[in-house]
C-alpha cells in the first residue's frame, strides 16, 4: 500500500504514487547510507546498484517527498559517469520536474555535482555503461547545455515559477564556474539575523571552478533572454533573484556583460515616466523587489556606471533613502561601494548633517558603513568622529567624550546612559567605577570596531581604559562586545601602550572570562599578544584557581591552552618555552612584514 498523496500544487499532475516496496526499498537504502561503508569501493558499487534502479522510474522517485530526500544524498557523492546518466534519464522530465516542489530539489543537487566533477565534465562515457543508451554517450557538458536549452525554450516561466526559479539560480551558476554561498543550508537560513541587519543569502564563501568555454556560451544566450525581459525581473518577486544572481556570477567572470545587464536596468527604469523633478528610481529604490536589484547593481557596478546612477538618481535625496526603512538598505549598499575618494566625500558631505536623525530611525547600518568607508577610503575620520559626539550628545562639555565607548557600544546617548534630566544636559563627566553598562548592540559594537581601526583611535582607547572593571568584563562576555577587543589586539593603529592600558582593568578578572564562552574566546587573544611578563601574571593569577578551572567545561580549555600545570609544577620549563614561542611568533610577524 502506498503513501496517501498530498493536495496537488501545479506542477505535481500525473504524478504516480510509489508502492509500499519501493518506499521501503529506499528507506533500507537510507538506513544503509546512514551506518556507511568500510571501503569506497563498496560505496561506489552500492550507488551504481541503486542510481541503476531509479533510471527505470526517474519522475515518480524524484517527486517523492522521502526518496527526493535519499536521491540528493546519492547525487552527493556519485560518480561522474552515474551523473551522466541521472542526467540522461532526467531530461525528458525535466520541465516538469524543475518546477515541482521536490523534483526541483533533486535537479539542483544533480547540477551541483558539476563543481565537485569540474574536470570530467568533458568527457564522454565509455565502456560497457556507454552501450546502455546511445543518450548516455553524451558528456555532462553536453547533457547540461541541452537542459540549459530546455529552460531557454521556457525561460519566463521558469523563472517565474517559485521552484524553477531555484533550478534556474543554480543552472546560472553553474554555468558560469561560481558557486555562491555553498554553506547556506535550510538550517543555517532559519537563523535569526541580528535586529538591523537584512540577511543576504550571498554574503558567505564563494566557489569557483574552471567551466568549458560553451558552458560560457550557453550563460551569455541566457544573460539575452534576461536582458530583453527586464521589465519582468524588476518587478517580479520570483524572478527578480534570478537576476540578482546572473550578476554576481556575470560580476566575477564577465564582468562587461555583467555592466551590460546594469545598463539595460538603469535604463528601463530612467524611461518610465514620473513627476517632474523626481527621478523614477526612487519609487523603485523604496520597493522591496527592485530595491534588491538594485542594490546588486550599485555592488557589480563600474566606476563610470556608478558615478552615473550618482549623479542622476542619489545626489540630493541620500538623506531621504537613507531615512527611508526599505531604501536605507540601498544606501549602505552605495557607501560600500563608493569606489573613490573624491565621491565618497560627496555622499559622506551630504548623509553627515543627518547623522543623529539616521541614528534615532534606527539604521545603524548606515552609520557603520560609513565608518567603514571613511577606513577604505581614509577620509573624514575626524569629522565622523565629531559628528558621532554630538548625536550621542557628549560632545560638549568635552569631558564627556571619555564616555564615549559604552555610548556607541549601547547605542545610548549621554544623558540616557546615566540617567541625567533635562537640567543636567551640560554637565560634567563625573568618572566613576559603578557599573552601568546593561545591554550592548550589534551595530554598536561593529561601530566601536571600525573607529579603532581609524588612524587615529586614541579617543576611543582612552574611553575604553576609562569604562569601569565591571563594564569592561561585561564587554568581554558578551557575544557582540567580544569583537570589541578583537579589533582593540588586532588593529594595527593602536600602540602596544593604549592596549595595555585597556586591559590593565582586567586583572583580577581572568577566572571570570576564562569560563565564559564569549570571555575565554577573549583570554585566548590576549594571550596571544602577550609579553612572557604579562602571561606569567595571567597564569599566576588563574593557578590559584586551577583546580576550580579544569572543573569547568569551557575553562579547562583555558586551562590546558595556558598549560597551568606545567606552570605551577615546572616553572622553568614553562617560561623557557614561553620564551620561545613568543621569540618564534615575532620572528613570523616580522617575516610578514618583509
Amino acid at each position: 500500500m502506498g503513501l496517501k498523496r498530498k493536495k496537488e500544487r501545479p506542477g505535481d499532475q500525473g504524478l504516480s504514487q510509489l508502492d509500499g516496496p519501493t518506499l521501503g526499498y529506499f528507506r533500507r537504502v537510507g538506513d544503509a547510507l546512514e551506518q556507511g561503508f568500510e571501503e569506497d569501493g563498496e560505496r561506489d558499487l552500492f550507488i551504481t546498484n541503486v542510481l541503476g534502479e531509479v533510471r527505470g522510474q526517474v519522475l515518480e522517485l524524484c517527486t517523492d517527498p522521502s526518496v527526493s530526500i535519499i536521491l540528493e544524498r546519492l547525487l552527493a557523492v556519485c560518480s561522474a559517469s552515474e551523473l551522466r546518466r541521472f542526467l540522461a534519464a532526467l531530461q525528458p522530465h525535466f520541465a516538469q520536474l524543475s518546477r515541482h516542489r521536490c523534483g526541483a530539489h533533486v535537479v539542483q543537487m544533480a547540477l551541483l555535482q558539476s563543481a565537485r566533477l569540474g574536470d570530467q565534465l568533458q568527457v564522454a562515457e565509455e565502456g560497457e555503461g556507454a552501450a546502455e543508451g546511445g543518450g548516455e554517450r553524451r558528456s555532462l557538458e553536453a547533457l547540461i547545455r541541452e537542459l540549459s536549452a530546455d529552460i531557454r525554450g521556457d525561460f519566463l516561466e521558469h523563472a517565474s515559477d517559485t521552484h524553477g526559479s531555484f533550478v534556474l539560480r543554480t543552472l546560472l551558476q553553474i554555468l558560469g564556474g561560481v558557486i555562491l554561498s555553498p554553506e547556506d543550508t535550510k538550517k543555517s537560513s532559519r537563523k535569526k539575523a541580528p535586529r538591523g541587519v537584512k540577511r543576504d543569502v550571498h554574503t558567505g564563501k564563494v566557489t569557483e571552478f574552471a567551466v568549458p568555454d560553451g558552458f560560457l556560451e550557453e550563460l551569455s544566450d541566457l544573460t539575452e533572454l534576461l536582458e530583453k525581459n527586464v521589465r519582468v525581473f524588476v518587478t517580479n518577486a520570483v524572478a527578480s533573484p534570478v537576476f540578482q544572481i546572473a550578476l554576481q556570477v556575470l560580476g566575477r567572470k564577465l564582468p562587461a556583460v555583467s555592466r551590460t545587464l546594469c545598463a539595460a536596468v538603469i535604463e528601463y527604469l530612467g524611461s518610465i515616466d514620473q513627476a517632474e523633478g523626481c527621478s523614477p528610481l526612487q519609487v523603485f529604490l523604496k520597493d522591496k523587489t527592485a530595491s534588491h536589484l538594485l542594490e546588486n547593481i550599485i555592488q557589480v557596478s563600474g566606476k563610470k556606471l556608478f558615478r552615473k546612477l550618482y549623479k542622476s538618481h542619489f545626489r540630493g535625496q541620500l538623506v531621504v533613502l537613507a531615512l527611508h526603512p526599505i531604501a536605507n538598505f540601498t544606501v549602505q549598499r552605495l557607501l560600500a561601494a563608493t569606489p573613490s575618494q573624491k565621491l565618497f566625500s560627496k555622499v559622506f558631505d551630504e548623509l553627515c548633517p543627518a547623522l543623529e536623525d539616521i541614528l534615532a530611525q534606527g539604521h545603524m547600518g548606515i552609520i557603520t558603513e560609513l565608518a567603514a568607508a571613511c577606513i577604505k577610503h581614509k577620509a573624514k575620520q575626524a569629522e565622523v568622529l565629531t559628528k558621532l559626539y554630538q548625536a550621542f550628545h557628549c560632545c560638549q562639555p568635552a569631558s564627556r567624550r571619555t564616555a564615549c565607548a559604552p555610548l556607541f557600544v549601547s547605542l545610548l546617548t549621554y544623558e540616557i546612559f546615566y540617567g541625567l534630566g533635562d537640567e543636567d544636559v551640560n554637565t560634567e563627566h563625573q568618572p566613576s567605577e559603578e557599573q552601568r553598562l546593561s545591554s550592548i548592540s550589534y551595530h554598536g559594537s561593529l561601530l566601536t570596531q571600525h573607529l579603532l581601526h581609524f588612524d587615529e583611535p586614541t579617543p576611543v582607547t582612552l574611553s575604553l581604559a576609562a569604562m569601569p572593571q565591571g563594564d569592561q568584563v561585561k564587554l568581554a562576555c558578551d557575544q557582540a562586545g567580544s569583537h570589541v577587543f578583537d579589533a582593540l589586539l588586532t588593529s594595527g593603529t593602536v600602540s602596544d601602550k593604549q592596549r595595555r592600558k585597556v586591559l590593565r582593568k582586567l586583572e583580577g578578572q581572568f577566572m571570570q572570562l576564562a569560563c565564559d564562552r564569549h570571555g575565554s574566546r577573549v583570554l585566548d587573544q590576549i594571550w596571544g599578544s602577550a609579553s612572557l611578563k604579562a602571561k606569567q601574571a595571567i597564569a599566576a593569577e588563574l593557578a590559584s584557581r586551577e583546580s576550580e578551572l579544569w572543573g569547568d567545561p569551557i575553562g579547562h580549555h583555558i586551562a590546558r591552552n595556558l598549560a597551568l600545570t606545567h606552570f605551577v609544577k615546572r616553572r622553568r620549563e614553562w617560561d623557557e618555552h614561553q620564551a620561545a614561542e613568543s621569540k618564534r611568533r615575532k620572528m613570523f610577524a616580522e617575516l610578514l612584514e618583509d
